[in-house]
């Protein structure tokens, strides 16, 4: 139970993570904008920020069943990760690490919406929630795509959970949303100064984070590729 609740916790933080990275965050303020147009009807910025948060799990959730399940549904590949799994994430962990504190950066091409794409899920409504949270999380960039597939997919493998991890991560990729939804729904005038607070909390807590990642990184290089003991 402990370790499972360790799996949920570590889901829940790289989806925050993620949420608050430059790329995803412009992203979540573009889903942030559109959930907050109804400014009149709060319950329907609630339902609009809720769905958004659905659209972006069910992509991960998606993705996770396709990769995991693949991995899982194969028995030699499955009984092989379970003997050198710790073997591929140490090295795994460190490129994250790498990327996270800003020491190893690469290009990623996705798919992006652009501005006429936005105005066409406008017409939605409140549904268009939805929709704009599938397309913003198949919309890759270089953190993101390193924290989901370098390090939720590792973990979910790990635990044998194809729908739930992918899931947590979801909601917490989306959580800004939500927890702007709430504050616009409740008429805060603090919306402006909670982003320039969450720009400078992302920056502390995503070097920390690849700072954890590169020392368990290389713990775990150090005892199942060097075979070195440390402890």
């Amino acid at each position: 139970m402990e370790v499972l609740l360790t799996a949920i916790g570590s889901a829940a933080w790289l989806g925050i993570l993620t949420s608050i990275s430059p790329c995803p965050l412009a992203t979540n303020i573009a889903a942030i904008t559109y959930v907050g147009r109804q400014l009149d009807r709060p319950s329907r910025v609630l339902a609009t920020g809720m769905l958004y948060t659905l659209g972006r799990s069910l992509v991960y959730v998606v993705l996770g069943m396709l990769i995991v399940g693949s991995v899982l549904a194969i028995p030699r590949l499955s009984f092989f990760l379970q003997d050198h799994f710790n073997k591929f994430l140490g090295p795994i962990l460190l490129v994250v690490g790498l990327v996270l504190v800003g020491l190893f950066k690469f290009s990623l091409s996705g798919p992006s919406v652009g501005q006429k794409v936005q105005e066409r899920v406008a017409g939605y409504g409140m549904w268009g929630g939805g929709l704009l949270g599938v397309l913003f999380a198949l919309s890759f960039c270089p953190i993101s795509a390193a924290l989901f597939f370098g390090s939720l997919i590792p973990l979910a493998v790990e635990q044998k959970s194809h729908v739930m991890m992918p899931v947590i991560y979801g909601i917490g990729t989306a959580l800004p949303v939500v927890l702007f939804a709430v504050l616009i729904a409740l008429g805060a005038r603090f919306v402006g100064s909670a982003f320039d607070r969450l720009a400078v909390f992302e920056r502390w807590a995503r070097r920390a984070t690849g700072v954890v990642f590169i020392l368990v990184g290389l713990y775990l290089c150090a005892v199942y590729l060097l075979d070195i003991q440390l402890f």
